[in-house]
C-alpha cells in the first residue's frame, strides 16, 4: 500500500524537478548511478562470493565483538548499511541469528563511515574521480560478460565502484551549476526550528532514495558546492541515520516475528542515537572542530568535519547503546509477541535467503523441524498420548495405562492447519532457491524435500489408522484391545527413540549408522506383530476379519514408523553431503536388515 501511493507521488515530484531545472536532472541522474553503481557491487559480492556471507555469520556471532567487526566490514564491503540490514533480518528469520547477535552486527554497522571520510578527502584536493570511473567501467563490464562466476564477480564490482565514482561526479557537477542560479543558503533558518526542518528533510531524502550512503554523498556533494549551510548539513545528516531504518523496516514486514523485533531494535538505535545528537548538537561540534585542529583538518573544509561529525555520534550512540543490547532484547521480547494463530505458518522461510544457498538449506532445515515437531503433535495425539510424557523419561506402559481413552481427532482439520501450508510453503522455496545444480546444496535440499513428504506420508499412514484405532477401544475383545495397545506403545517408543536421537545427535561420530538399530527394531516388531496377528487367528482368539484389520493397521504402523526414520536421518543430521553420501553407503538396506533377522523375527546372534 505504501509503495502503491509512494511511486506516483516520486514520479511526479521527479518530473517537476526535471521541468523546472535542467540541473535538478543532473544531480537526480547522479543519485541514479550512484544506486546503480550499490546494486552492481551487490551482485558483484553475491556472484563472487557465492555463499560466503552467511558462511561467516556462523562463526562472527559467538561475541559482541565480532558481531561489531562484522558489521564494520560487511558494510565497508557492500557499501550499504541499509542493504546489510535487510540481509541480517533474512538471516534472522531463516534461524541463523538470534537477536542479540542480528543487533550486535546492525550496530557495528552503524559505526562504518570512513569510505565518506576518504571520498571528502578526495573532494579537498580536487580529485576528478570521473577518471578513475571510466577505466573502472570499461574493464568491469568486460569482465561482467565472461562466462567463469568469478571473472563476472569481478566484474560487477569493478563497474560498482565505477558506477559510484561516476554518480558522486554527477551530484557534484550539478550542485556546482545550481549555484550560479540559486543559493540554497538563503533559505536555511537559524535555531532550534531549522534543526529540526532539515532533519526532516534527511528522513525524506532517504526515504526517497532508499540508501543513507547515497544521502550523506547528495549533502557532502551540496556543501562543497556551498549549497547549503554547515548546520543545516549537520542536521541532514542526522536525519539520513533515522530515514535509514525505514528499508529495514519494510524488509521486515514479511519476516517473523524475530524480524520485526530486529527491524524495532535497528529503529530505536538510531532514533536515540539522533536525539542525543540533537541534543547536544553544540558539544559535537566543539569536540570535531577541536578534533579538525589536531589532526590537521582547514576550519573551512566543511565537508570533511561533516563526515567526522557523522562518526563521532554514531560512536557516542555504539557506546551508549551497547550496555542495554540485552535489555532491549528483553523489552522487545515482551512488546513484540506472536499472536496466536489457527493456521501454522512457515517460521524461516524467506524470499531474501533464495540467492544465498547456505542459508537457503539452513532455512529449510528448520522448516522442516518444523513441519516434524507438528507431525509428532498430531500423531500422539491421534494415539490419546501427551506428547510431553511421551518425550519424558517416564515409562511408556505407564504412560499408556494413565491413558486408555482415545478421544475423536479432526486428523483432516489438523492436516490442513499445521502440515499442508508448510509443506506447500517448503516445496515452494525449494522449487524457486537460486541453487545450481550438482551442488552439495542442491542434494541437501533433495533430501530435505524427499523428508518433508515423508512426513507428509507418516499423517497419511496414521490417518488410516485412526478409525480402527477408535473403534478398538470399543471392543468387547480383550485380545483386539491388546494388539492396538501394543501399537500404541510402538509408534510411542519409536518417537521416544527418535527424540533422544535428535538431542544427542551431536555426540555421534556416525549417527546414521546408529540409526541402523532402530530400522531393525522396527523390523522385529513388524515381524513379530505378524507373527501374533496369524497366532491369535489361528487359536480362533480374534476373527479372520479383526485380524485381516489388525494386519492392515501394522502395516500403517510401519509406514509410520519408516517414515519417520527416514525424516531424521536428513533433517536431525547436520553435515557437508559428501560426508553423509559416504555414511550411507555404510548403512543397512531393507534386504540386509532382514538378513540380521532369522525367520521368527529375532536378531541373530554371533558364535
Amino acid at each position: 500500500m505504501l509503495r502503491k501511493i509512494g511511486l506516483p507521488i516520486v514520479f511526479l515530484l521527479l518530473a517537476y524537478g526535471f521541468w523546472v531545472s535542467p540541473d535538478f536532472k543532473v544531480i537526480a541522474a547522479g543519485i541514479a548511478i550512484f544506486l546503480f553503481g550499490m546494486l552492481s557491487l551487490e551482485r558483484g559480492v553475491n556472484v563472487f562470493a557465492g555463499g560466503m556471507l552467511e558462511k561467516m555469520l556462523r562463526i562472527i556471532t559467538d561475541r559482541l565483538w565480532k558481531r561489531l567487526g562484522f558489521g564494520i566490514v560487511a558494510t565497508m564491503l557492500m557499501q550499504s548499511s541499509s542493504l546489510l540490514s535487510v540481509l541480517i533480518i533474512s538471516f534472522l528469520s531463516a534461524g541463523l541469528l538470534d537477536l542479540a547477535a542480528g543487533m550486535g552486527i546492525i550496530f557495528g554497522a552503524n559505526r562504518d563511515h570512513h569510505r565518506r571520510l576518504a571520498g571528502c578527502r578526495l573532494w579537498r584536493q580536487g580529485v576528478n574521480i570521473s577518471a578513475y570511473a571510466m577505466p573502472m567501467l570499461v574493464f568491469g563490464v568486460f569482465l561482467a560478460l565472461q562466462k567463469p562466476r568469478p571473472l563476472r564477480g569481478v566484474g560487477y564490482i569493478l563497474s560498482g565502484v565505477g558506477f559510484l565514482f561516476l554518480g558522486i561526479h554527477y551530484m557534484k557537477e550539478g550542485f556546482e551549476a545550481f549555484r550560479a542560479g540559486i543559493d540554497l543558503t538563503r533559505y536555511a533558518v537559524p535555531g532550534l526550528l531549522g534543526l529540526l526542518i532539515y532533519v526532516s528533510l534527511g528522513i525524506a531524502a532517504t526515504v526517497i532514495i532508499q540508501s543513507s550512503d547515497a544521502t550523506m554523498v547528495l549533502i557532502i556533494t551540496a556543501l562543497s558546492a556551498q549549497q547549503i549551510a554547515y548546520d543545516n548539513a549537520l542536521a541532514m545528516a542526522i536525519g539520513a541515520n533515522i530515514g535509514t531504518t525505514v528499508t529495514a523496516v519494510i524488509g521486515a514486514i514479511g519476516a517473523n516475528i524475530q524480524g520485526k523485533r530486529l527491524a524495532a531494535a535497528h529503529f530505536l538505535f538510531n532514533l536515540i542515537t539522533a536525539s542525543i545528537a540533537l541534543l547536544m548538537i553544540r558539544q559535537f561540534v566543539w569536540l570535531v572542530d577541536n578534533f579538525s585542529d589536531l589532526v590537521g583538518i582547514a576550519p573551512d573544509d566543511y565537508a570533511l568535519k561533516l563526515a567526522a561529525f557523522h562518526s563521532l555520534f554514531n560512536l557516542v550512540g555504539l557506546a551508549v547503546m551497547l550496555p542495554l543490547i540485552d535489555v532491549m532484547s528483553r523489552a522487545l521480547r515482551k512488546l513484540l509477541k506472536a499472536g496466536p494463530l489457527l493456521i501454522d505458518r512457515p517460521r524461516y522461510l524467506n524470499r531474501a535467503v533464495m540467492n544465498y544457498p547456505d542459508t537457503a538449506v539452513e532455512a529449510v532445515r528448520n522448516e522442516t523441524l518444523h513441519l516434524y515437531d507438528n507431525a509428532i503433535e498430531i500423531i500422539l495425539h491421534l494415539l490419546g498420548l501427551p506428547v510431553g510424557l511421551v518425550l519424558s523419561k517416564l515409562d511408556l506402559q505407564q504412560v499408556l495405562a494413565q491413558h486408555r481413552r482415545i478421544p475423536r481427532y479432526d486428523v483432516d482439520d489438523s492436516y490442513g492447519r499445521k502440515i499442508k501450508g508448510i509443506y506447500s510453503a517448503i516445496i515452494a522455496f525449494i522449487s524457486q532457491a537460486r541453487v545450481s545444480h550438482a551442488t552439495g546444496q542442491a542434494r541437501s535440499l533433495y533430501a530435505l524435500r524427499e523428508a518433508s513428504r515423508s512426513i507428509v506420508e507418516a499423517i497419511k499412514s496414521a490417518k488410516h489408522l485412526q478409525k480402527n484405532l477408535y473403534k478398538s477401544a470399543l471392543s468387547g475383545n480383550p485380545f483386539v484391545i491388546g494388539q492396538y495397545n501394543i501399537i500404541r506403545y510402538q509408534l510411542a517408543l519409536v518417537i521416544r527413540e527418535l527424540d533422544a536421537f535428535r538431542k544427542g545427535v551431536m555426540d555421534k561420530e556416525l549417527p546414521l549408522l546408529a540409526l541402523d538399530n532402530l530400522k531393525i527394531l522396527i523390523e522385529e516388531q513388524d515381524q513379530q506383530m505378524n507373527h501374533a496377528i496369524d497366532g491369535l487367528i489361528r487359536e480362533r482368539k480374534i476373527s479372520p476379519e479383526a485380524g485381516t484389520s489388525l494386519i492392515n493397521d501394522s502395516a500403517y504402523m510401519y509406514e509410520i514408523k519408516k517414515n519417520l526414520i527416514n525424516t531424521a536421518a536428513s533433517v536431525f543430521v547436520m553435515k557437508r553431503p559428501e560426508e553423509i553420501a559416504i555414511e550411507r553407503q555404510m548403512t543397512l538396506d531393507k534386504a540386509e536388515l532382514l538378513d540380521v533377522l532369522n525367520p521368527d523375527g529375532q536378531r541373530q546372534t554371533k558364535t
